[in-house]
């Protein structure tokens, strides 16, 4: 199965995306991960987007395309695949599909994580990190003493990213560049949604029951 996952910083993509590849027996194949692995490397494409990235400033699309094109045909990503991170604009997926067609297939289904927009900055604003063991931890999530990690005595602080004003501002971002992409995919027919809050547990049972039509 060929499947791409989208949703909002804090729908737990990470996550969903890990049991959801595993279930299916299918690599996890994230933009970090594969950036990570070419830097690693030291490929010409890694180093390159590493340029990008010490600056601060996003990888261009066709560095990023290049890789994800590498990536995808790899032995073990050639009878499916999960997709997350990538594509994260229309003319990103447009390449996808061509991408596919050239090698004849395309992609199944398309995964959105819905979750409404307070419940991912409670997710994201209540997280603090350990400065000594970089355990995270929630203030609304964890039964834990105030202010201080229970590894290993650690005084906790949020880190600047995690601010509610710039988990509201990603996610302003990522509306203006994801509704479109989310438009594209469901004209294309392949676009399912599923209910993202509540146990891991639940939004993974939701996740492959969407799946499971699509299945092979």
């Amino acid at each position: 199965m060929r499947i791409v996952l989208v949703g909002p910083p804090g729908a737990g993509k990470g996550t969903q995306a890990q049991y959801i590849a595993s279930h299916l027996s299918i690599p996890k194949i994230s933009t970090g991960d594969i950036f990570r692995a070419n830097i690693a490397a030291r490929t010409e494409l890694g180093q390159l987007a590493k340029q990008y990235m010490d600056r601060g400033d996003l990888v261009p699309d066709e560095v990023t395309i290049s890789m994800v094109r590498d990536r995808l045909q790899q032995e073990d990503a050639r009878d499916g695949f999960l997709l997350d991170g990538f594509p994260r604009n229309v003319p990103q997926a447009e390449t996808l599909k061509k991408m596919l067609a050239e090698w004849d297939t395309r992609l199944d289904v398309v995964l959105e994580l819905v979750v409404d927009e307070d419940e991912v900055v409670r997710r994201l604003s209540g997280r603090r990190q350990c400065p000594q063991c970089n355990r995270i931890w929630h203030v609304d999530f964890d039964d834990k003493r105030d202010g201080v990690c229970d590894d290993c005595g650690g005084r906790l602080y949020q880190r600047d990213d995690d601010r509610e004003e710039v988990v509201r501002h990603r996610l302003e971002v990522y509306a203006e560049q994801t509704a479109p992409l989310v438009q594209f995919y469901s004209d294309e027919g392949i676009l399912r949604g599923i209910d993202a809050t509540g146990p891991v547990e639940d939004v993974t049972r939701r996740a492959l029951d969407a799946l499971r039509p699509f299945e092979k």
